[in-house]
């Protein structure tokens, strides 16, 4: 356990977000998703649902804001403006931590290429149908001189 951090966060989810780059792609999918099928490298939490492992995972993650869309959810079959209770639970914990951020609807085999192509999938056990979100990681800004980042830089010794 660490401080400060949510205890979904396992370790080798932290070391995976820590080792993506801008740009990369993650998806946390439900306990029906084809994750060993699909992931190049699969993070499973079993037992546990998808809105708490969002949250977490946004609670430590910055999302791209280089490009107009970086969060994308799976669709109820073709349906592509049809919301389930989950995803309008996914879109107000992401308008939580990006409040500025729409979550993009992607239908069928938009998602299931986005998910193939992702740096990895968390494999939840959510039971709830279509519920699976990818995230782009973007970058952490450094802070201005003079704002209330700390007086001393921590990496100059």
């Amino acid at each position: 356990m660490l401080k400060g951090l949510d205890p979904l966060l396992s370790p080798e989810l932290l070391f995976t977000l820590r080792a993506m780059g801008h740009g990369d792609e993650i998806a946390i999918v439900d306990g029906n998703y084809p994750g060993v099928e699909h992931a190049r490298r699969l993070i499973r939490l079993d037992g546990h649902r998808l809105i708490p492992v969002l949250n977490a995972v946004l609670s430590v993650l910055p999302i791209d804001d280089f490009v107009p869309e970086a969060i994308f959810r799976s669709t109820v079959k073709a349906e592509r403006d049809k919301l389930d209770p989950v995803h309008e639970e996914m879109i107000d914990c992401c308008a939580v931590h990006e409040p500025h951020r729409q979550v993009v609807p992607l239908v069928g085999q938009d998602f299931y290429g986005r998910v193939k192509a992702a740096h990895a999938v968390i494999q939840t056990s959510e039971p709830r149908l279509y519920a699976n979100i990818v995230l782009r990681k973007g970058v952490i800004y450094p802070k201005e001189p003079g704002t209330q980042a700390a007086e001393v830089d921590p990496f100059v010794y």
